[in-house]
């Protein structure tokens, strides 16, 4: 492979990662409706349960991911009857998880590619870039565990592909690989744990990078409220000041994602949890926040079983394996008391900032940091609780019943009521502070630059221009 085909510049590396993190969607989508449907007698597909067919799917389940008609014609007698129907029926089945194993496909591509390119991540400088190569890692992993929970899998590609055989006699083109990609990822962080030791410094780079994140937005009631966090009128003399941040859309990043990286990240790199402290870190904050992450609607992911199950087997961990049970007794007995005092906090904060902003909508132009970290603030607390009320072990049942939601909310709907209606507002302050202001110290670091590729000054220089010629008429 010549040099200039591994150019991160010319592998268009952001893009993928935006298509493909759009399609991880869809496909999570789909595999969802096809386990609810698989869950359902009402939904789920008459073959399954049609007692004509149960020895032959029993048969085929056993034999998978084998095909053999040859001498089984009274176990798969019936199935021959049925097989154009099963095909008709049993195809938007069938090729959703062909499309899982093309996507499959595409992200692991993806991933060696990024890890030739040697593309650095870090959340603090390239935002956008590692937050979806994180989320990518997220969706491929959350896929392939709801793939293995669809218990009927094997019964229904195995059945279309017979039905398939004794139509065309021959095998789906894409069963041979689809059968052994089902068979390899029964256990499917196990195996993902083995696939990403390749991938395992380019995604610890990006983990690691959460260490002046994650930590500042997981603290407590009374960090936050001796930080004054959210208010505009501890500081009267500064209320005017436009609040900055150097990793400004760190600071309204969702809680709940960056626990997923961290958890899920950290079983698939596991090996730097034993030379990295920082990793570790991260990990036991993580592991001692929650007990469960949510994967996809209503289906969870126990962290702490999970985890321990997987560590069990690895000689020399049993660190580790402490380090799990400790944090799970850590969750269990503190992590609700945590958040109920958060959202305590976060109730007056929200009350007192709607407040400030009814009565002077002109700070939602300088202010904007804080309206928007306080609503991220307050998603994740309650999606925090929604997701552990019904699936946490519980030493106090009250720190999982908040009568109070409902408040937050109010305050949550009036701070968006307030940015819809005074959005003009924003957009002028903004148009002018990127002419203002933005665009003058991108020229000054730009002019600065010792070395800069004549494409990267093209770029640059664009970015100044455009910056410099907003007007609010626009």
């Amino acid at each position: 492979m010549s040099r200039s085909v591994l150019q991160p510049s010319q592998q268009k590396l952001a893009e993928k990662l935006t298509i493909l993190n759009d399609r991880g969607v869809g496909m999570l989508t789909r595999l969802y409706n096809i386990k609810k449907a698989c869950g359902d007698p009402k939904a789920k597909p008459s073959y399954l349960i049609d007692k004509n067919l149960e020895s032959a799917v029993k048969f085929i389940v056993r034999k998978f991911p084998a095909v053999e008609t040859r001498n089984n014609n009274q176990q798969l007698a019936q199935l021959q009857k049925e097989k154009s129907e099963i095909l008709k029926n049993l195809a938007l089945y069938y090729f959703t998880f062909v499309d899982v194993m093309e996507f499959k496909d595409h992200v692991c591509e993806l991933l060696n590619t990024i890890d030739v390119c040697q593309v650095f991540f870090d959340i603090t400088v390239n935002f956008d870039l590692t937050k979806n190569y994180l989320d990518l890692i997220i969706t491929y992993t959350t896929l392939m565990i709801l793939l293995s929970r669809i218990e009927e899998r094997k019964a229904i590609i195995g059945l279309y592909n017979y039905a398939h055989e004794m139509t065309h006699g021959a095998s789906d083109r894409e069963y041979p690989r689809l059968g052994q990609m089902i068979v390899d990822y029964e256990n499917p962080l196990k195996k993902m744990m083995e696939e990403f030791v390749p991938h395992s410094k380019s995604l610890s780079d990006a983990l690691i990078s959460l260490q002046m994140v994650y930590p500042r937005r997981n603290l407590s009631a009374d960090q936050w409220r001796n930080a004054q966090l959210l208010s505009l009128i501890s500081a009267p003399s500064t209320m005017l000041n436009p609040a900055q941040s150097d990793t400004m859309p760190c600071e309204y990043l969702s809680l709940d994602a960056m626990e997923k990286w961290i958890i899920f990240g950290f079983i698939l790199c596991h090996g730097i949890l034993n030379t990295d402290a920082t990793a570790l870190n991260l990990w036991k904050l993580a592991l001692q926040s929650s007990s469960c992450l949510s994967l996809f609607r209503d289906e969870v992911f126990h962290i702490h079983k999970a985890a321990e199950d997987l560590f069990v087997n690895i000689r020399g961990y049993n660190k580790r394996i402490n380090d799990i049970r400790e944090c799970k007794e850590a969750a269990v007995s503190h992590a609700g008391s945590m958040h109920r005092e958060r959202r305590k906090f976060l109730r007056s904060a929200l009350k007192e900032l709607a407040t400030v902003l009814s009565d002077q909508p002109g700070l939602l132009g300088p202010k904007a940091l804080f309206v928007f970290m306080a609503l991220s603030f307050a998603r994740d607390e309650i999606i925090w609780l929604l997701r552990h009320a019904d699936n946490m072990p519980k030493k106090s049942a009250d720190d999982f019943i908040d009568k109070h939601i409902a408040e937050l909310i109010f305050y949550m709907e009036e701070l968006r009521a307030h940015v819809r209606k005074y959005g003009p507002v924003m957009q002028r302050y903004y148009v002018q502070y990127l002419s203002g202001f933005d665009a003058v110290v991108l020229n000054e670091l730009v002019q600065n630059l010792s070395v800069c590729p004549e494409d990267e000054s093209i770029i640059m220089s664009s970015f100044v221009n455009t910056m410099t010629s907003l007007s609010v008429k626009q």
